[in-house]
């Protein structure tokens, strides 16, 4: 699938609009701004999986499925279930959405990126169980499959955990 990792046992870097999965041994990481870093993992199969979504809507089929909310989400789900070869039930922990242009007086791209997500996980019925989102600075994010843990780094602060 166009768009998407499947990553073992190594450290990968998710660009704009990309996916990538990993099961039990991985780390995963992007740099966000106005985009959205949306991890999902299933404890009991140590199966993760992050997006780095630039948009809420999809315009067309052929589209990267990770560019999008509205793609990105069932696309990561499903990538996820193929890796790990059965149905999961994983949660959800969001960074990102960040004003990265102060003089904005409309909605931002990132508000617009976090309300989209927010909303279609509530849709699905996967829990969003952490965020690190809004302000006006850019973040690193990442997530150990082993652990299911989630690392938020911003310029100037302590690393958080997610």
């Amino acid at each position: 699938m166009r768009g998407v990792q499947e990553i073992a046992r190594t450290n990968t870097t998710i660009r704009m609009g990309e996916l990538g999965v990993s099961i039990d041994d991985g780390v995963l990481r992007t740099l966000l701004g106005s985009c959205i870093g949306l991890a999902l993992y299933d404890p009991t199969h140590k199966v993760g999986g992050l997006a780095h979504i630039v948009l809420p809507r999809s315009r067309s089929p052929n589209d990267p499925p990770g560019k999008y909310v509205d793609t990105a989400i069932p696309a990561l789900c499903a990538q996820m279930e193929t890796l790990a070869g059965r149905s999961l039930k994983p949660t959800a922990r969001i960074a990102g959405g960040a004003n990265m242009f102060s003089t904005s007086v409309t909605r931002t791209v990132g508000a617009q990126n976090l309300t989209a997500t927010e909303q279609l996980l509530d849709e699905l019925g996967i829990p969003l169980t952490g965020r690190h989102c809004g302000g006006e600075q850019g973040r690193r994010m990442s997530m150990d499959t082993t652990t299911g843990v989630i690392m938020i780094e911003v310029v100037g602060s302590d690393p958080i955990e997610l």
